[in-house]
This record gives C-alpha cells, structure tokens and sequence, in this order.
C-alpha cells in the first residue's frame, strides 16, 4: 500500500511517538488529533497527517505549551514560530523570577537571616523594574525636590541609581535591600542632602586644600592600607598609623598632637564624608555591579573612627 494511505492504529500510534495509548485516546475525544476512519471493527485508525499532528502535538508539550494553543497551531490559527516566540518570553519571566529566588535563597543561607528579614528580602526583590523605579524616585525626590535642592548633586544621585540585575548575587541581593530599608530613613535622607552638593562638584574639604595634596595623598594611602589590611580603627593595630597622622597634620596647623586636636581633625573629615552617605554609594556600587575604584573609596570613615578611638599615642 502506498504510504501516503497507510493508515494506523493507536497502538502504532503510541510505538512510534512514545506517547502512552491512553493519552492519545484522551487527544483523538477531544479532537486535537482526530482518527481519520475506523476499522469494521470499528477500531479508531489514523493516516500520516494525523501520525505528524501527534508527533508535533507532544514536541510542543515537551516545550510546556498549553493545549488550548496548541489546537489552534494545529488548526493553523497560529503559527509553530509565533507560538515558540511568545512561549520564550513567557519562559524569559520564569527564569528571572526563578533566577531572583536562587539569589534570595543564597543571601538567605550565607547570612542567617531570621524569619522578618527573610521576608523581607523576598518582598523588596520582588518589586519589578518599574517599583524598583519608583522607590528611588521617592528617594530623591524625598531627599532633594525642593526648589534651592542643588541640580548638580540630584544629577549625580540620579545617575546613579541602584539597578538590581535579572540574575543578582547574593552580595547584590543583600546590598538592594539594605539600600531599600537606607533610602527611606529620614535621618539618611537629610545626610544625604548635606553631603551630595559637595560630592558631586568634587570640592575638596577645608582641611584637605589647607594640608595639601601631598600630604592627603599620604593619609589616603597610609589609610588605604590599613583597611586593605583589615586592621581595627578602634584596635591597638591602628593607633600607629593614625598617632602618626595626627603628628604630621599638628605640624601644618601648628597645634598640639592631643585629644582636643584628635577631635577637630574627626570633625572636619566628618563634614563630606558622612559614613552612612559613603555606605550608600558603596551598597549603589555592589548593586550596579561596578568596579569599586580604590581612589574614590572614601577613606574617611575609618579615619573618623580611629581619631576618636581615644587610644592617642
């Protein structure tokens, strides 16, 4: 018999699709894949335009379509790439979503979160693209929208706005909500609203332009290097180096290397260099995942510390 008339029985059916006999029972009553005639017996058969309707039938199941979308591809309502390109973006969301889970579970199992926290972490990494918008929206304009606010300064936190990525580490994960629960403090906001104008048009501190360059350079890397180091600001490890710091600095002013000098120091670093603002831009960093560049690490925070650790030489 010519192929294009052999005709099949379901138990062929299933031998050459690997599909069980009873689910393309199920498939030929609901006329997705109907049998073309019967036997006397009255035994369903089916031609090979029907053996490639199932065959396609179960590919497209494999890929998770439904079989509501998959009668009208066989009905021709609908076109096997159509349906392949709306299925990928259906399954792009799942990925990402599944991708955000795995990052949360992560950041969950390194930190020991409690129950709150991790409740909270999955709440704030489930805002979409367009929430996660909003919220700094909120933050700048919360910060800023004023009408003296410096543009400058909003321009730059704009700019620089915290983009939690599809796939996030467990370090971007913990860094975006930390940042979330940051950006709604109003004690932050006010920081940051001090802070922002000389950062972003990059004027130096007082003390800074009154030590001069060489001698700041020197801070910075003699700094640098005991962070690098992971030696305590409030430890005996880092009295040396800020004993010494005090010293050279007392000599350019003139002033006695004591207690009292210690805290004018600690007070003029501390007038641009908030810790919570230098936390902010650091957490942005991690969270935009981009290359934290030593010279713009701020290093006054550590020096703040060390100067009013008490621990004078």
């Amino acid at each position: 018999m010519d192929v294009t008339t052999t005709l099949y029985s379901i138990g062929e059916l299933s031998r050459r699709t690997g599909l069980p006999v009873r689910t393309i029972r199920f498939y030929s009553d609901s006329g997705v894949v109907a049998p073309t005639t019967r036997s006397p017996a009255g035994y369903r058969l089916y031609d090979l335009d029907a053996l490639l309707r199932l065959e396609l039938l179960r590919t497209l199941r494999e890929l998770g379509i439904d079989l509501a979308t998959i009668r009208r591809v066989l009905d021709r309502e609908l076109s096997v790439p159509e349906v392949a390109a709306a299925h990928a973006d259906a399954l792009d969301v799942q990925i990402r979503a599944l991708q955000l889970r795995r990052s949360v579970l992560r950041a969950v199992a390194g930190s020991g979160s409690s129950t709150e926290e991790t409740k909270l972490m999955h709440r704030l990494t489930q805002l979409s693209g367009e929430e996660r918008r909003r919220l700094n929206d909120d933050f700048v304009e919360g910060t800023f929208g004023t009408v003296d606010a410096d543009p400058a300064a909003v321009a730059m936190v704009r700019a620089a706005a915290p983009d939690l990525p599809d796939d996030p580490s467990s370090e971007q994960v913990a860094a975006w909500v930390e940042l979330a629960e940051l950006v709604g403090d109003e004690d932050f906001r006010a920081r940051m609203r001090r802070a922002a104008p000389s950062q972003a048009a990059g004027r130096a501190l007082d003390i800074e332009s009154e030590v001069g360059e060489e001698l700041m350079e020197f801070t910075r890397q003699k700094v640098a290097e005991a962070t690098e180091s992971g030696i305590d600001p409030l430890g005996d490890g880092g009295a040396p180096v800020v004993d010494d710091l005090v010293r050279r600095f007392a000599e350019v002013f003139g002033r006695t290397p004591d207690a009292e000098f210690r805290d004018w120091m600690a007070e003029r670093f501390e007038e641009a260099h908030d810790p919570r603002v230098d936390r902010y831009w650091r957490l942005v960093w991690i969270v935009n995942g981009w290359q934290v560049v030593p010279g713009l690490v701020p290093v006054y925070a550590w020096l703040v510390r060390a100067l009013r650790s008490g621990r004078a030489g």
